[in-house]
């Protein structure tokens, strides 16, 4: 059997359905590969960088590996993006990318570089297969990591003459790793418990790490009639209808979040599944913890102490946690139904052409449980700041790694993992034009998403910020009016163009989701307003100061 052959198999055991990226010389051993297994459909994006945001997607949608494959050289470069993006979004995602023949190395072959460093930092494994001997152990070892403690990404390099080499001694296919959940120390948490039941009042601080635990911890919500605040990328976790519900704390956040996290009579705050990044503090603002006991839950060892001084470090699978404080406190570890979402009324949608009005509008005309992949740009700011999250887990974006045009890929790799569900993504021209040809592959394999493109002909979030920070504006921040409706045009997709409230109908709707393609919805709008981003402008202006 052929190295290229076993990879394969033995990344199908696993349940590998997708792998995203471009085929090319040194790759295509592992391509042909793929023919022998009808249960493997390969993406073939149209860049590479595309490709790793739609594997991470994928892996977080679908709970599987994600696999993703370049060429040697440039191919590989392209994919640093994805693999820093994955390494940020904690997904297991496997980078292979292909290598020059081990006899040309250093004989400056087409293409030949070594990335293994390269990826060293944003991934948890990099490491190019040095002889035929090694496979088995490099690419069982990559899988394993990429799934152990914390997930993340991992990368292999294969030169093309291994791939194309006989494997020697038994094919037997090793024992794929099954993913693990860690248990806390029994003694933290008993003492969390005791803290949580002190009859004190504080505050639940959510992260997105709190997803998966989220029946269990609107229990421990209930139970404690805690007001609860959310990070930007945990945002519509609480529904927003919820008695205990404060809004988003941090970039784009909300005035009442920051109310509450500077009411000293919270004398506790229990930090569940953030990392307390910049973006989730309001720029590490000091209040979130200032003259409180903190309890902070996530299963990363790395993030306690980080920043903030925690009183009660609770490592473990939070899920998990979760149910063993609630079982404790004497409390249903899970409820099936989860938070009982009512229904948020739709906001009163004055006849005004601006970005929140939009925004609000077009929703009102999409199913509750369409799933927003939000990318990253001056849409952004309003999206966090006034968007209704009607059911859980519809929203997605990245604020951490801020990848201008992931939120195009991360929904196709979220439409192949639940292919079930309705799948928009709201982006800008910038964003579109980096990575809108991947609209292209979404036609190609037939994926019914609507790609709300925000054209403002601008670099908004510069436009805006650099003003605000600097007091003035390079007037090549701006650009003509491009319209993206007629790139459409071009590629064969659906498409239209709003330019006032009265062209967002029903009918719009229904005329650009009403079969299995993509479509693009192109809202042509300069809204001269200042995006509400809260204090970010105020904290990079602070680096200036003498």
């Amino acid at each position: 059997m052929k190295a290229a052959q076993w990879i394969i198999d033995y990344l199908r055991q696993g349940g590998l359905d997708y792998v995203f990226g471009i085929p090319a010389g040194s790759v295509n051993a592992l391509f042909d590969k793929m023919y022998e297994h009808d249960e493997i459909t390969p993406v073939v994006t149209k860049h590479e960088g595309a490709a790793g945001y739609m594997a991470s997607a994928y892996a977080k949608r679908s709970g599987n590996l994600g696999v993703c494959i370049g060429s040697s050289g440039p191919g590989a470069t392209n994919l640093l993006s994805g693999a820093a993006n994955a390494m940020r979004e904690q997904t297991p995602v496997l980078f292979i990318t292909g290598s020059v023949p081990t006899s040309t190395v250093g004989l400056n072959a087409s293409q030949e570089l070594d990335v293994v460093p390269m990826f060293t930092p944003v991934t948890k494994y990099s490491r190019r297969v040095e002889s035929i001997h090694e496979v088995r152990e490099v690419f069982k070892e990559a899988v394993c990591k990429a799934f152990a403690g914390i997930p993340g990404p991992v990368h292999v390099a294969v030169p093309i003459n291994i791939q194309l080499s006989m494997l020697e001694g038994s094919t037997e296919l090793p024992e794929y790793p099954a993913k693990r959940r860690l248990s806390p120390v029994e003694s933290n948490v008993a003492e969390a418990t005791r803290i949580l039941s002190s009859n004190r009042q504080g505050i639940i601080f959510l992260g997105q790490g709190a997803r998966d635990a989220l029946p269990g911890v609107m229990n421990l919500v209930d139970y404690l009639d805690w007001p609860v605040v959310t990070t930007p990328q945990a945002k519509g976790l609480v529904p927003s209808d919820h008695p205990n519900a404060c809004g988003v704390y941090g970039f784009a956040g909300h005035e009442t979040a920051t109310e509450v996290m500077e009411n000293s009579d919270h004398s506790i705050v229990f930090v569940i599944g953030s990392s307390l990044g910049e973006t989730a503090t309001n720029n590490w603002n000091p209040a979130l913890t200032a003259d409180r006991f903190v309890i902070q839950l996530d299963h990363d060892p790395t993030v306690f102490d980080r920043k903030y001084k925690v009183d009660i470090s609770l490592l473990g699978d939070v899920r998990t946690t979760i149910g063993e404080i609630n079982r404790r406190l004497r409390l249903p570890a899970e409820n099936d139904a989860g938070p009982q979402w009512t229904g948020v009324p739709p906001k009163a949608v004055n006849e005004k052409f601006e970005t929140q009005n939009v925004l609000h509008q077009l929703q009102s005309q999409m199913p509750e449980d369409t799933l927003f992949t939000v990318d990253i740009g001056e849409f952004m700011s309003y999206v966090i700041h006034y968007m209704d999250v009607k059911k859980p887990d519809t929203y997605d974006i990245n604020v951490h790694f801020g990848a201008m045009g992931s939120g195009i890929s991360n929904a196709l790799g979220a439409k192949l993992a639940e292919p079930n569900r309705f799948v928009t993504s709201i982006t800008g021209d910038g964003c579109f034009f980096m990575h809108g040809m991947e609209v292209l592959t979404a036609k190609e394999y037939q994926l019914p998403i609507l790609f709300i493109v925000m054209n403002n002909a601008r670099l908004g979030m510069v436009y805006h910020g650099h003003r605000l920070q600097y007091g003035r504006m390079h007037d090549r921040f701006e650009q003509s009016m491009v319209p993206v409706a007629a790139i459409a045009e071009q590629m064969g997709v659906k498409y239209a163009t709003v330019r006032s409230m009265d062209d967002i109908t029903p009918e719009l709707y229904q005329s650009l989701c009403s079969d299995n393609s993509p479509a693009v919805l192109e809202i042509q709008l300069i809204d001269e307003q200042t995006p509400p981003m809260g204090d970010r402008v105020k904290f990079l202006s602070s680096f200036s100061k003498s």
